[in-house]
């Protein structure tokens, strides 16, 4: 119990020091001036090594020559202010977010809640959540509107965790007949991390549905396109994973699931769907121009590993995850777009993942879509995407999530969008650039909505106005 006294010292000596903070400067990207601190977010591990404890934070923070003042510990991180923004602490543990402070009242603010009735004046946008603020959000989300906004239970995971999808959706009486969606609308399903450590994913799947509900007068709303689209968001489709990445390992990939009573590994690769799926669990292959596998092709014959980052599992949809989202992706009517969101890369791929030669039938359509939609990126903050197919782009895999939901379920516009960056950070994308990506995608969300609905004006761009177009005979690949 020692360490909650010092919290509440420091939360104490925080009081008092706000009241004399000394002058602050720009920390990251966020505006301040005199007078402003930062609350700076460190994650933690749920079981301490002899390397690192609780109590060492405590001592860190009591002994540092910097004015640093425990604000809150939990079960998954901790929130420190500074008076000065310029300052930090040297931790082991990783700084996951930080949000500048006007006063003592904004502090508690914090907190307490997020102010979801604004997208551009709410904190919850400037830092990466643990599971169970991820589930408060989308809670405080559905109560604050509840004609619009309705949460669905999808099933457990691997450790008995709740998975749970938001469907955003108004008009036709809205939400008053749970379970069902409008016959006049199209469906619009959108997914988050589900490789565990991309985390950027999730955060990005939460602000569009933040943007969704939006003032349709505010900048990135898309609340204007419920009118004709019914939403569904999976934020977290591998909670069993994204809660270990925060507790033990920020880089772990598959879920959590025990593959057998003797193995040594646990998990399996979320995103083997049933669509070409193979037993083997080689690594991705990687193809020449000729589509000839020039890498790792010694490996096809190996048996399944259980501790590669690749395994498949014994069979199609033994992840209970997997399997979840494939039973609500059939539940749901008139499904015209799925996006897959992903890190890192700054890409946004068409099927196939199975194959580099085969193309589908609607590639023009996927193509000319994308191109628009990268288009619509590179407008917001000058990020530039490519387009093509994820064999071309990435590797080629088999059972990928985007192949199923095209060839399987039938949603014509599935795409994997691999958001920022393209390796500077990789997975460990500081929590300042959330925001910018989340308003870009966004405006990526808008293109496709309209020229799916045919609401775009010009519906979609011209090809030869706004790409450099590199076309093979079995595949294709562009550039904006």
């Amino acid at each position: 119990m020692l360490w909650r006294w010092l919290v509440l010292l420091s939360c104490a000596r925080l009081i008092y020091s706000l009241s004399s903070s000394s002058d602050g400067q720009t920390t990251l990207k966020l505006q301040s001036k005199p007078g402003h601190g930062v609350l700076r977010r460190y994650a933690l591990p749920r079981i301490q090594s002899q390397d690192w404890s609780m109590e060492d934070l405590l001592r860190t923070v009591e002994e540092t020559d910097v004015h640093a003042h425990v604000w809150q510990v939990g079960l998954s991180h901790a929130d420190i202010y500074f008076e000065d923004p310029r300052q930090s602490l040297d931790l082991s543990i990783p700084e996951v977010g930080s949000i500048a402070l006007d006063d003592l009242e904004e502090l508690h603010f914090y907190r307490k809640g997020w102010n979801l009735s604004s997208l551009p004046n709410s904190t919850y946008h400037s830092v990466y959540h643990p599971l169970y603020e991820v589930e408060d959000f989308m809670q405080e989300l559905a109560n604050t509107y509840p004609t619009t906004v309705e949460l669905v239970n999808l099933g457990h995971s691997a450790e008995n965790r709740e998975m749970i999808a938001m469907r955003l959706s108004k008009g036709n009486d809205g939400l008053k007949r749970p379970g069902r969606s409008s016959a006049r609308k199209s469906g619009f399903v959108i997914t988050g991390a589900q490789h565990a450590r991309e985390w950027i994913a999730t955060s990005t799947a939460l602000y569009l549905a933040h943007a969704l509900v939006a003032d349709t007068l505010e900048e990135f709303a898309l609340s204007s396109w419920l009118d004709y689209f019914d939403f569904y968001i999976i934020p977290v489709p591998n909670p069993d994973g994204y809660v270990y990445t925060w507790d033990e390992d920020r880089l772990w990939y598959k879920n959590r699931q025990i593959v057998g009573p003797a193995e040594r590994c646990v998990g399996i690769d979320m995103n083997r769907f049933g669509y070409k799926w193979k037993s083997k669990s080689r690594l991705p292959s990687l193809t020449d121009d000729n589509n000839d596998t020039v890498l790792f092709d010694t490996l096809d014959a190996l048996d399944a590993d259980p501790c590669s980052p690749w395994y498949p599992g014994h069979r199609p949809f033994e992840a209970p995850e997997v399997n979840n989202i494939a039973n609500f992706i059939t539940t749901l009517p008139s499904l015209k777009a799925y996006i897959d969101l992903r890190s890192y890369g700054q890409m946004l791929s068409t099927p196939f993942s199975y194959s580099c030669k085969k193309i589908p039938k609607d590639a023009e359509d996927l193509l000319e879509a994308g191109l628009g939609a990268v288009n619509a990126i590179k407008q917001v903050h000058g990020t530039p995407f490519t387009t093509g197919s994820l064999c071309r782009q990435l590797y080629k895999a088999s059972g990928n999530v985007v192949d199923y939901m095209y060839a399987k379920a039938g949603i014509k516009y599935s795409y994997s969008v691999h958001l920022r960056d393209t390796g500077t950070y990789g997975f460990s994308l500081p929590a300042e650039w959330i925001r910018p990506v989340g308003e870009e995608t966004a405006k990526m969300i808008d293109f496709l909505a309209g020229f799916i609905s045919g609401r775009n004006k010009k519906g979609g761009l011209p090809l030869s106005s706004t790409v450099t177009r590199c076309e093979e005979a079995d595949g294709f690949a562009t550039s904006v």
